[in-house]
């Protein structure tokens, strides 16, 4: 399982024997944040192209798309 990180504090890691992928946000990302109020991602085997908008996160300090 190979695991990427982007410049904004998020991460993808892609199982290629499952073809699952899991979208995160890093540590460092959360103790920013604070409180999370809201979060979207896209349904349960939907699939999706690298450097596609599949999300959204927001907190009591900041909104960011993922």
């Amino acid at each position: 399982v190979a695991k990427r990180y982007t410049s904004d504090h998020e991460w993808v890691s892609y199982d290629s024997d499952t073809s699952v992928g899991t979208v995160s946000i890093t540590n460092y990302a959360q103790s920013a944040l604070g409180d999370v109020v809201f979060v979207e991602l896209p349904e349960v085997g939907t699939e999706i192209t690298q450097g596609d908008q599949i999300g959204a996160v927001e907190s009591v300090k900041a909104a960011s798309d993922i």
